[in-house]
């Protein structure tokens, strides 16, 4: 932080002037994420720089140093301005604090819009599920509009990683765009001889195996960010490592596994082999109450 500042004291960036990201003050100073994130924090809270939509943290100067006023503020603001920090730095990042900071606002005239963080982690997945309307055009057959829904709520979960962690399958909250989604879901399975209670656990065990799959994410991609290294980067820097644990006999078949030709994986094709296999068991259960079978 003390670098930054000094090129703001002497001119060296002047007012208006775009500041690195978090991601370039990673690669730049070797440090962590919340240690980035912090700098431009305290640069805001200092006065020494704003955050411009669209744009990113730039040098603030005499004249922009001032707070949002209270009127300009919006729960929509606040809540885009939330899920841009989630987005770029994960859940954990969130606070009312944080995103008052964003916003050039101060914390207290958030409450005035959001009760607190849980209101505001709400909204935020009701704002990003409404993001990625159904489309207009919806297959005919059981299997293809749940296949369709299930990669909707993939590519949400790609795009929002931290959004896995803010959502609870057996204790919701009642988010309506995201309740949407479940309907869809469960209008694709009405009508082919399945019980309400088979239906939702269905619809549930499909929901619970995206979310499981989505999890991941936000690790992975904060991994990547903080460190700067890729995935195969990563595997390949701890072969030896790994050649040693196989050598000493204890996973036999995991090594043996692991050393044929063409194993490809990662997030999204462990996804779709498994949303394949969660749709072929439902294809089963579909023909056997079709034929009036309940077992």
């Amino acid at each position: 932080m003390e670098e930054l500042r000094r090129r703001i004291a002497v001119g060296e960036l002047g007012a208006g002037e775009r500041l690195p990201s978090t991601r370039q003050i990673i690669r730049e100073w070797g440090v962590a994420m919340a240690t980035a994130t912090k700098v431009l924090s305290r640069l805001q809270e200092e006065g020494l720089a704003r955050v411009v939509p669209g744009v990113g943290t730039v040098v603030a100067g005499r004249e922009v140093v001032a707070r949002t006023p209270v009127q300009d503020l919006t729960t929509r603001r606040i809540v885009r301005a939330a899920i841009a920090v989630a987005d770029g730095e994960g859940l954990a990042a969130v606070s009312m604090r944080r995103v008052a900071t964003e916003l050039g606002a101060s914390a207290m005239s958030l409450y005035r819009h959001v009760a607190g963080k849980d209101e505001l982690v709400h909204l935020m997945a009701d704002a990003v599920y409404g993001d990625d309307p159904p489309p207009e055009q919806v297959p005919r057959g059981w299997r293809e509009r749940l296949e369709l829904a299930a990669r909707q709520q993939w590519r949400i979960y790609r795009r929002h990683p931290w959004l896995a962690r803010a959502i609870s399958l057996m204790r919701p909250e009642f988010v309506p765009n995201g309740m949407a989604h479940t309907d869809r879901l469960l209008r694709a399975l009405d009508g082919l001889g399945l019980d309400a209670n088979t239906m939702m656990h269905a619809v549930l065990s499909l929901l619970g195996y995206v979310r499981g799959a989505a999890v991941s994410l936000e690790a992975e991609e904060q991994a990547r960010t903080e460190t700067g290294i890729t995935d195969d980067d990563w595997m390949r820097a701890r072969e030896a490592e790994l050649e040693r644990l196989f050598a000493s006999g204890a996973y036999p078949t995991l090594a043996r596994v692991v050393a044929q030709p063409g194993l490809d994986l990662d997030l999204d094709s462990v996804f779709e082999f498994g949303l394949r296999r969660q749709l072929d068991g439902l294809a089963v259960l579909v023909a056997r109450a079709r034929d009036g079978r309940r077992d």
